[in-house]
């Protein structure tokens, strides 16, 4: 009589198709609807160029200012003052948008678009490769890891850098933030903007690239049973990197909502309460 064993990690064939009882689905499904609410939203804010300053506060989706497109005809933009080359340049292409976003988006964008946690993310809500574990893929085709087209994924490492100059440069707008015409002050927009950068640093810090910068490549961290700066540096990144995943997503809202609120005060649509 034949015995038919069972095959440990394998899935009904077709697309979604499985033997699981479970809500597998729901995990893809909000991440789908939030990720694409953050592309859209990043998109339609990166594209706009105007209300992105109400002072003092600086949306991170335009920081930093590399040049200023502030003007008569512009409202809500950065003082030239602020911007680290002057003013816009002449030679910028008249069909393509004038906004500060643009110029700086592609960086922290590439840290996170390859991040190793969002690749399962939106691998599993976009491309259905496969949606769940133990679920029907969408396509058939063979997975090859990183390689082919995916190559792209590996220059994570090198974004990973830019990623934490940006949180250099985020803390500087979250110190700015309490300080208006010279004078110390706190509002809702200083909190929020200081919990932002917060959130990032935290994600960015759980990064497994910034993990095995510290002490991937050692085999040993201690001296003697000692403890040392790199073994407690280790520690603590391996802490952010066990909430790599709930970091990911709390600062993913953060920017977005950071964005939207100094939008807002700009536009007067809301009242920022502060002490100054």
């Amino acid at each position: 009589m034949a015995v038919h064993l069972p095959v440990i990690g394998g899935h009904l064939e077709g697309f979604g198709k499985t033997a699981r009882t479970d809500g597998w689905w729901q995990g893809p499904a909000i991440t789908f609807f939030v990720f694409s609410l953050f592309i859209v939203y990043t998109t339609w804010a990166a594209l706009q160029g105007d209300h992105y300053y109400a002072d003092p506060y600086l949306s991170p989706f335009y920081s930093p200012v590399l040049f200023s497109n502030a003007g008569p005809s512009v409202h809500g933009a950065a003082p030239e003052a602020m911007a680290w080359f002057g003013t816009w340049p002449s030679w910028w292409p008249s069909h393509v948008p004038v906004s500060p976003a643009i110029l700086i988006l592609v960086f922290p964008g590439s840290f996170r678009f390859t991040c190793y946690y969002y690749r399962k993310a939106y691998y599993r809500s976009f491309a259905g490769s496969p949606p769940g574990c133990a679920v029907g893929p969408l396509s058939k085709r063979k997975y090859r890891g990183e390689t082919g087209l995916l190559v792209i994924q590996n220059l994570h490492r090198y974004a990973m850098y830019f990623a934490l100059l940006f949180i250099v440069l985020l803390g500087k707008d979250a110190v700015e933030s309490f300080f208006r015409d010279g004078h110390f002050g706190v509002g809702v927009g200083s909190l929020i903007l200081t919990l932002n950068v917060v959130l990032i640093a935290s994600y960015t810090f759980g990064c497994h690239s910034f993990r095995h910068l510290i002490g991937g490549r050692k085999d040993c961290m201690s001296d003697c049973g000692k403890p040392t700066v790199a073994l407690g540096s280790f520690k603590r990144a391996t802490w952010f990197n066990g909430r790599h995943m709930q970091f990911a997503w709390a600062s993913l809202l953060s920017v977005m909502v950071a964005d939207l609120y100094v939008r807002l005060v700009s536009l007067g649509v809301i009242h920022d309460f502060n002490t100054w």
